[in-house]
């Protein structure tokens, strides 16, 4: 049944030495993770079957985890996940998903309101404890399954909230992750930790809380390490594994030929797509592609387990498992380290 290439290689070997499991737990991922945002109508419609395609095709290429979230098109992926991974042994893959957000029917919601094209639901926050509770009751239904691998508290911080932040916190130190902490206790997850795009909230919670992951989007990936420095270095101190998200940067460096035109969800700005460009010429100039660079890197961290990837097409999974598998050339990294493209902190081969 399984085919040819990435699920074939030894154990899914990553190109990094190692993977660390996740705390104490025992979790060994697959280095490249299933990203469901995407298969969520993220900014545009995913076919039914193009979902559950891309979904077995990930899993028949050895990626073996996969990540989602209520927000994710207000159900929808996690819905289309729990379809797809119906068929397929639970031991034989992880799934992560993610409390703070209730999904609630709303007919007169703006259309791409939050930039899913999904009609009649939206997503409120809510990081209360029966809030939790009634999440992850909703995420084990819609994922057809009776436990989840790592459950994750999404989008604190004052990116997010603003001037709401410091009550947020409060409630997420002392109602969230506590909840998240019995839920573990019983066996209903294994792992728990946070989903979040900064990193001083990252550093907020870590001393006052005792968390096995974390999942940062797009602050530690080859574009940018200077927002991660400190948390990378405290998750290593505090053995909690690091889910290296969207290492494309909103697809800056996802293209093959030339600079995305989005970083961080937004438009990018003049001086970013230069800064970017100059990655694109390196690796021009070294006969190396950036996509796969930009999807390795992170890997080399000690502290990262896994690298989550969105993805929404079997073409999209295909490209993402043919760039792991691509071999980097030592030169590289030492342009692009001679370029200043890398922060002192960061970790290559």
């Amino acid at each position: 049944m399984a085919e040819s290439g990435f699920n074939n290689r030894h154990d899914y070997e990553a190109p990094a030495p190692s993977r660390p499991m996740v705390a104490a737990h025992g979790l060994k991922l697959s280095p490249l993770s299933f990203g469901g945002a995407p298969i969520g109508n993220l900014y545009a419609g995913v076919a039914e079957t193009d979902a559950a395609q891309a979904i077995a095709h990930a899993w028949h290429r050895g990626i073996r985890h996969f990540d989602t979230a209520p927000y994710y098109g207000y159900g929808l992926s996690e819905e289309r996940l729990g379809a797809a991974l119906a068929g397929m042994p639970r031991a034989s893959y992880t799934l992560s998903t993610k409390v703070g957000r209730l999904i609630e029917t709303a007919d007169d919601r703006p259309h791409l309101a939050d930039g899913f094209d999904v009609d009649g639901r939206q997503a409120v926050f809510d990081y209360s404890r029966d809030g939790v509770l009634r999440s992850v009751e909703s995420s084990l239904r819609r994922l057809r399954v009776d436990r989840i691998d790592v459950l994750l508290l999404h989008d604190i911080g004052a990116l997010t909230h603003g001037a709401q932040h410091p009550r947020i916190l409060r409630q997420a130190l002392d109602e969230a992750l506590p909840t998240l902490a019995e839920l573990r206790s019983q066996g209903i997850c294994s792992a728990i930790g946070i989903g979040v795009n900064e990193e001083a909230v990252c550093l907020d919670v870590m001393p006052q809380f005792d968390l096995d992951v974390i999942m940062l989007a797009g602050r530690y990936t080859l574009f940018e390490q200077k927002d991660s420095e400190r948390v990378m270095g405290e998750a290593l101190r505090r053995n909690i594994a690091i889910f290296a998200a969207a290492p494309y940067n909103s697809g800056l460096l996802g293209a093959s030929d030339a600079p995305g035109s989005m970083y961080n969800y937004a438009p990018a700005d003049a001086p970013t797509r230069e800064r970017a460009q100059r990655f694109y010429d390196i690796c021009a100039q070294t006969g190396t592609s950036v996509g796969a660079a930009a999807l390795q890197f992170p890997l080399f961290h000690p502290a990262v387990a896994t690298v989550v990837c969105g993805m929404r097409s079997v073409s999209e999974v295909y490209s993402a498992t043919s760039r792991l598998e691509t071999t980097l050339p030592a030169e590289l990294w030492a342009r692009l380290r001679e370029a200043d493209l890398l922060a002192d902190s960061a970790v290559t081969p």
